[in-house]
């Protein structure tokens, strides 16, 4: 559906619950946390499902909506959750809508606002909201500001199209401090990432003549740093910034020795079919899956997928 009927229906429902989705982004968060914020607006009784994974960075501006613990929800909205098995931890139940952007959106809720070709979900919410209630807040500016440019790299990812700037632009508009967030989200990082950035370069790999680079996080580099959770948002950039690379393959230490992977690519190489033949998805240049190996294997798995398809 549209956002106009994605609106249309959310009029008519209360006591809604918004989920995001395990290992939450900036666009999950702050694109749930803006719908909250405008349904609240028309009166609607709204929270987020508290998600226990959420970053140190983000847990300020996405807390005053979390649902208390007696809460009943009559309407449950998913936002930027691909399938269900990425709902967020603790949350359990049928889901009546799901507001995304991914292409490999595995249709499970009973009714979808699903576009493809948006950079983040939150232009999606930016629409639905304008939908709803004809304008922003500066709050919900400065959510769906964090949504769109964590999901574009701060306007650097291939995902950044025109559009994409005039949603920005439009964000600035209504209130949004880009100059804070920025700093907040792209500028400044804890000592202790500086330290897991060096480990993580000196052990990372190059294969097919550089085009393929891989970088292995484990939980003793994690140690060895003195870094938390709070300290690994956005890991998968750092194999990217190796010039030759056309594959850019993050993969990090996961429970009950597994494997959490994250694929970024150009144009040239479909990261979404690789994640495919693991279970996982996401778009064709940036896309993820869990494997059940621990990292070195994972990396030996995915180099013959590759090799499988890509000529």
């Amino acid at each position: 559906m549209r956002a106009e009927d994605c609106a249309r229906l959310l009029r008519e429902q209360d006591r809604i619950l918004l989920v995001t989705h395990r290992n939450p982004d900036g666009d999950t968060m702050g694109s749930a946390a803006a719908l909250c914020s405008a349904l609240r607006r028309l009166g609607k009784t709204a929270y987020l499902q508290p998600n226990p994974q959420v970053i140190a960075k983000l847990l300020p501006f996405v807390e005053p909506y979390d649902a208390p613990a007696d809460f009943a929800a009559s309407y449950t909205v998913a936002v930027d959750v691909a399938t269900e098995k990425m709902l967020a931890q603790g949350f359990s139940g049928p889901v009546d809508l799901c507001i995304d952007h991914h292409p490999s959106n595995s249709h499970y809720a009973g009714a979808e606002c699903i576009d493809p070709e948006r950079a983040a979900c939150g232009e999606i919410v930016l629409r639905i909201i304008r939908e709803l209630c004809g304008d922003l807040t500066k709050d919900e500016a400065d959510l769906l500001y964090i949504a769109l440019s964590t999901d574009c790299g701060c306007f650097q990812y291939a995902n950044t199209d025109a559009l994409a700037l005039r949603h920005a632009a439009e964000l600035l508009e209504a209130g949004a401090d880009n100059a804070r967030l920025n700093l907040l989200f792209f500028r400044k990082v804890s000592a202790a990432r500086i330290k897991l950035e060096g480990l993580i370069y000196r052990n990372m790999s190059f294969h097919r003549d550089g085009k393929v680079v891989v970088a292995i996080v484990t939980d003793e580099m994690l140690a060895q740093a003195g870094a938390t959770e709070d300290d690994c948002d956005d890991l998968a950039g750092l194999a990217g910034r190796a010039e030759c690379g056309e594959v850019c393959i993050t993969i990090r230490d996961w429970p009950g020795g597994a494997s959490k992977v994250s694929v970024r690519s150009q144009d040239s190489f479909d990261s979404c079919a690789l994640c495919a033949r693991f279970g996982g998805g996401g778009h064709k240049m940036a896309a993820g899956c869990n494997i059940p190996v621990p990292p070195v294997e994972a990396r030996e798995l995915l180099l013959k997928a590759i090799d499988e398809v890509w000529a």
